[in-house]
């Protein structure tokens, strides 16, 4: 056998792992960029919500690359759209979850309006936002005393 021969048996063997290796997006499902891209966030952002939120649990691959799948793509969807538009905390959202589910049957994504949370669930979140508001006042008026002393208009 010479060099030649040995370089195609060596090709055709590689050939079908890479091809397993390079399967569509819809068998493996999104990596971590391609969905942050789908969802509209950074990366670290769905990093740190699979620690905050057990349901997300993407497949990994023994690269340890994370994979989501169209389900994981819903349920990130709604926690983004419970965090960021609806105003829920983490732990509100959460809870909303826990007690309505992630069914797309019971959420429409494209409704204007998420299911009417449970009052407790919308309470802590309504009372933890105006705490934080409130601090936050506080806190923007203190500084605003400080600049006032510092330019003599007491």
């Amino acid at each position: 056998m010479n060099r030649s021969s040995r370089r195609a048996d060596k090709t055709e063997s590689k050939k079908p792992k890479a091809a397993s290796a390079d399967s569509s997006p819809d068998e493996r499902g999104l990596k971590i960029g391609e969905a942050a891209k789908v969802i509209g966030v950074e990366a670290y952002v769905l990093r740190f919500w699979e620690t905050q939120f057990p349901i997300l649990k993407p497949k990994h691959a023994r690269s340890k690359h994370r994979f989501y799948q169209p389900r994981d793509i819903e349920t990130l969807k709604l926690i983004k759209r419970l965090l960021h538009e609806e105003g829920f905390t983490i732990a509100g959202a959460n809870k909303y979850i826990r007690e309505n589910g992630i069914d797309p049957g019971n959420i429409d994504m494209e409704s204007e309006k998420l299911p009417e949370p449970s009052p407790t669930s919308r309470t802590h979140t309504i009372n933890h936002s105006h705490s934080e508001t409130r601090r936050a006042l506080a806190e923007v008026r203190r500084d605003l005393e400080s600049i006032q002393k510092l330019l003599g208009n007491d």
